[in-house]
């Protein structure tokens, strides 16, 4: 089969020829159609995550039809056009994932390939409604979106919440969940373009992080305070989101890009009694409800731009440099 290697650090990924793989016991083989890159491969490839090993096929979200069943795989999974959980081995607490917990792409082959396999429990129907393209960038966002703002974060429907950096497949899979349900949902992103599509999508509205005080001037314009805040950057700035949180609110956060919490006075937690959550991944039952909360109400993940497989390097590159909005997709088989 053919397959997108990462050979080093910092070394583009290059299309070669490399060995099917074939499904063990309780596994499946999916041919994959399609597949969505995250921030994840680009920090893989930068060199920015432990335990890399080289060569490396990466890839965690992909969408495909398994063309063959391991020993004592469901024999009716043959043929089934599927979704991937990238999640393995989350364990047996769902407040937290175990030692043992892998994301597909590394340590283990990703869908930057043809052909993937893995084990039965980790594939699920593809929405009928959805194209290959479409379904493959679902998985990681998605599962990550869901726990953060729904389990982690107890969303409601009403509730006013604010989504920040949107233009992020997490972030926009976020924001599309929360109008879904009716949440009415607020953004903040560095260009203007991008809170103007996210408004286009459903959100009231937003504000740059750029400007000065930008937390008492969203909360003016969204005419209160935000009951629940969905992050990923922390950093110097996250002192503003304590400023934004509602009495009561809920922060959560899911990467911390900007860097580590500065300048956080302990009061504006404990006085305004904010809970502050970390968020990563999901456990096997919220990549189910994930997938469910999108077939109930049709949502379409917003794909910024599908690739020819062969240009998997040209789409990181793309992915590196911020530009997207959107998930970025390589079409690996036409459908």
């Amino acid at each position: 089969m053919q397959a997108l290697v990462l050979e080093g650090i910092n070394q583009p990924l290059q299309l070669q020829e490399v060995a099917t793989p074939t499904p063990g016991p309780g596994e499946v083989l999916v041919q994959l159609y399609a597949a969505a890159l995250n921030h994840r491969d680009v920090w893989i490839q930068k060199g920015q995550y432990a335990g890399l090993k080289f060569p490396s096929i990466l890839g965690s979200d992909g969408a495909g039809i398994v063309t063959a069943v391991g020993e004592g795989a469901p024999a009716e999974l043959q043929g089934q056009a599927v979704v991937i959980n990238p999640g393995h081995n989350w364990g047996n607490n769902p407040a937290a994932q175990a030692r043992e917990f892998t994301i597909l792409g590394l340590p283990h082959q990703g869908t930057f390939a043809e052909y993937v396999s893995v084990p039965a429990r980790y594939v699920q129907a593809k929405p009928t409604y959805l194209s290959f393209e479409q379904a493959a960038a679902l998985p990681l966002g998605g599962v990550t979106a869901y726990r953060a703002a729904f389990t982690r974060a107890g969303l409601q429907p009403g509730e006013r919440v604010l989504i920040t950096g949107i233009g992020g497949g997490v972030a926009l899979l976020a924001l599309q969940m929360a109008v879904a349900i009716g949440a009415e949902v607020w953004v903040t992103s560095g260009s203007q373009e991008k809170i103007s599509r996210a408004i286009g999508l459903g959100a009231k509205g937003g504000i740059s992080y750029k400007t000065e005080k930008w937390a008492s001037e969203l909360t003016k314009q969204a005419g209160g305070a935000f009951q629940v805040i969905i992050d990923s950057a922390v950093g110097p700035g996250f002192s503003e989101l304590l400023d934004a949180a509602a009495p009561g609110g809920r922060i959560v956060f899911y990467g911390g890009t900007a860097g580590a919490m500065q300048d956080v006075p302990p009061a504006k937690i404990f006085w305004k009694q904010l809970s502050i959550l970390g968020s990563t991944m999901g456990t096997e039952q919220d990549f189910a409800a994930m997938v469910s909360l999108f077939e109930q109400h049709q949502i379409v993940p917003v794909v910024d731009e599908v690739l020819p497989f062969a240009d998997g390097e040209a789409a990181m590159s793309r992915m590196a440099n911020g530009l997207q909005f959107g998930k970025l997709v390589l079409q690996i088989k036409a459908s």
